[in-house]
């Protein structure tokens, strides 16, 4: 039992780092109809921009944690700002000129710019893998015996409290706000959207915006916890990523954070009870199975084709 909770809790973590990255997919799919395959290399500047702002500021485990907490802070509004920046450059530039194209137009771009951003982190960072020494150790025990002891990381508190927060945030900002109606609008209709005022070319740019913010956070929490990044996370990673958001039904904001947490949660007991090098084709394999049955992922709704 204690074995088994531990690895909950890791998979909890690691689910949220998907859900959030996931997050991103699903809006920009939901609105327009495009899968980003740049998402996740987005996500890997993010982690790129964050390293960059924790050596400059000289963050260390040695802080105290008043300090060190307000510090993380300012290191994710640097990096959520700075990647917004990249994500809002490449729906203007690559994007929107291709958005009355073919179908198959966009994702050909998503895919070099995909390939561009990983060649231009690599030339500007290099191609070795980027360490972090851990600046949040310890934790908590919870419960157990002296042979196994089920344990939570000041990390892994950290992870599942911004994914929480930002989740129910980002909820209220869609259900509550004037961007968040514009972007149901435009989710529903994009051209009866623009015909009762909507500006669609903000609020598709807004979207990008938030979900590389979010992405943003996502690097900073992998960074935290795994302390090694590189220029090529982003595509593994946006896979993962993707996978999720498929999985809980792609366009269901809902579904995302779902299917990230079944991911890491199936990757995680699948590397704890059987074998790791096999934990990708467990994911997948769940993946397929849900699909063959839920076509539309677990809270997707059917596309209803308009005429």
């Amino acid at each position: 039992m204690e074995y088994f909770s531990q690895q909950l809790i890791n998979g909890l973590t690691l689910g949220s780092i998907y859900g959030l990255i996931a997050i991103g997919y699903t809006m920009v799919y939901g609105i327009i109809g495009m899968v980003n395959f740049a998402h996740g290399d987005v996500f890997m500047v993010g982690s790129f921009i964050a390293l960059i702002a924790l050596l400059v500021l000289g963050v260390s485990a040695a802080m105290p944690i008043a300090m060190l907490v307000a510090v993380l802070i300012l290191v994710i509004l640097i990096t959520m700002t700075l990647t917004s920046v990249w994500g809002w450059t490449v729906e203007r530039i690559a994007y929107r000129p291709l958005r009355g194209s073919f179908r198959l137009a966009p994702l050909i771009t998503a895919i070099g710019m995909s390939i561009t951003l990983q060649n231009f982190v690599q030339l500007v960072q290099g191609a070795q893998v980027k360490a972090l020494p851990s600046i949040a150790s310890g934790g908590y025990a919870l419960f157990g015996t002296d042979r196994f002891m089920v344990r939570i990381s000041n990390i892994q508190i950290i992870i599942i409290g911004v994914t929480a927060l930002l989740t129910i945030g980002l909820a209220l900002l869609i259900s509550r706000t004037a961007i968040g109606r514009s972007q149901r609008a435009c989710e529903q209709d994009v051209r009866m959207a623009a015909l009762l005022g909507v500006n669609v070319d903000h609020t598709i740019s807004l979207t990008f915006v938030i979900g590389a913010a979010l992405a943003a956070v996502g690097g900073v929490m992998y960074l935290l916890y795994y302390g090694v990044i590189d220029f090529y996370i982003g595509f593994g990673i946006g896979i993962k990523a993707f996978t999720a958001a498929v999985l809980g039904g792609i366009g269901s904001f809902p579904g995302a954070v779902l299917g990230g947490l079944l991911l890491g949660l199936i990757e995680t007991y699948w590397s704890a009870y059987f074998s790791v090098e096999y934990k990708d084709v467990a994911a997948f394999s769940i993946l397929i199975v849900t699909l063959i049955f839920l076509p539309s992922g677990l809270l997707g709704r059917p596309e209803v084709e308009k005429v």
